[in-house]
């Protein structure tokens, strides 16, 4: 018997995954263990490995194409081996399909239940549990679910369902606005680059936080003269200990101790209240170069010291850049950093990364004349960009929690 290539379970609340590329083809031999093929999740690349040994009878998973956990990606066994019954689009071999019985005719999914659940029946379809997110987006822009393929579990449609169909075209437009549009006409010499799938997750993303959440922006400086006189006094220690103090533990802690002193930062949106996070869980923007970005995430933040924070940022940082992040590593994210001074940007607006409450920005560090009890001098100084959903937070609040930030960086003592 043929052995199945299935999805695995890739982390919490992971249900599908998009096959980015086969490492091995159809009548490739293939060890036990042996990287079979690449899939991505939530800009993650994760090598699934070979279930057994033997040769590549059918491949069945396209790449560029998402897969459901659990979904059969191919078979492995001997050559002329018969293999089950192919499977029909989104069911696996030898298994009923969504909503469909063993031995009977398609069952209505039954629908959810809770405050947050939404069944949308309709004739001759029943789509079953609609999330917030995929009939706010939905409503947003016209569109009639019952057109929209499902590819979660049970056939449910998500928000990435949603996304692709108004990639297509096939979706209505919002509103008031046109049903098209509208595309550059490429001149004598232009290159078309075709997208990447992070450069598109990235790009639906970003176009989704500026439709979800009110941005405002509010900017302070800080003095960083005590972290700079710190680091130097430390950073040789550090390196004894093999962690490099950078700047951006800095940063992080500076954020955790803002949070925990003004909660409402560190949380999240929803239609029956504001999620307040129990968790400090802290993302930081880390450049991929031409491929764009990922946010790794450093759970429990505002519990580490100054040599934790920076251990983690140096693993994280390293990971990402050679592509070992698992999936979980930028789940959870209860806030985010983004240090775009390092390419020598003074302030910025970022962009709010879903569903936190907000971003901060930090600055390239720079000295400046400013006055000091009425005398000129000459300080470190950084600008600290805090991007907010003006749903959550008004702008003294959002002022509360960036002047704790600036505190905790010109006064640093440990």
């Amino acid at each position: 018997m043929a052995t199945k290539v299935l999805v695995p379970l890739l982390g919490e609340g992971v249900e599908e995954v998009t096959v980015t590329k086969w490492l091995k083809q159809e009548g490739d031999s293939v060890t036990e263990l042996e990287a079979l093929l690449e899939v991505n999740t939530d800009k993650v690349d994760t090598e699934i490995p070979a279930p057994a040994s033997g040769t590549v009878l059918k491949i069945l998973a396209q790449e560029g194409l998402p897969a459901k956990v659990g979904e059969v990606l191919a078979y492995i066994g001997q050559p002329g081996e018969a293999l089950p019954g192919t499977p029909s689009t989104g069911t696996k071999p030898d298994e009923p399909g969504p909503g469909r019985p063993a031995d009977g005719p398609p069952s209505a999914s039954p629908p959810a239940t809770g405050a947050t659940a939404n069944a949308i029946h309709a004739p001759g379809r029943n789509i079953g549990f609609i999330s917030p997110v995929v009939a706010k987006l939905a409503s947003e822009h016209g569109i009639d679910l019952k057109s929209v393929p499902g590819t979660g579990l049970n056939g449910r449609i998500t928000k990435d369902d949603v996304l692709r169909f108004l990639q297509s075209g096939e979706g209505a437009a919002p509103s008031g606005t046109p049903a098209t549009r509208a595309q550059p006409t490429p001149l004598a010499g232009d290159q078309l680059q075709k997208h990447t799938l992070i450069r598109r997750q990235i790009a639906e993303h970003m176009v989704l936080s500026q439709k979800t959440s009110p941005h405002v922006l509010t900017v302070m400086e800080a003095d960083m003269t005590r972290v700079l006189e710190h680091r130097g006094a430390h950073k040789e220690p550090f390196a004894a200990q093999g962690v490099n103090l950078t700047m951006t533990a800095y940063f992080m802690m500076a954020i955790a101790a803002g949070l925990r002193a003004n909660p409402m930062a560190n949380s999240s949106w929803t239609e029956e209240g504001i999620l307040v996070h129990s968790a400090v869980n802290l993302g930081m923007a880390t450049s991929l170069g031409s491929e764009g970005l990922i946010v790794p995430v450093i759970k429990n933040a505002d519990r580490m010291d100054l040599m934790q924070m920076a251990r983690s940022v140096n693993d994280l940082a390293a990971r990402a850049r050679a592509k070992k992040l698992h999936p979980d590593d930028v789940k959870g994210g209860t806030f985010t950093l983004t240090n775009h001074g390092i390419s020598g940007s003074l302030f910025a607006l970022p962009i709010i990364n879903q569903p936190q409450c907000g971003i901060l920005g930090t600055g390239a560090l720079q000295k400046r004349v400013v006055a000091i009890n009425d005398a000129i001098a000459i300080r470190p100084m950084v600008y600290l960009s805090f991007v907010f959903d003006h749903r959550i937070l008004d702008g003294a609040s959002a002022d509360a929690f960036l002047a704790a930030v600036k505190t905790a960086l010109q006064e640093w003592a440990n």
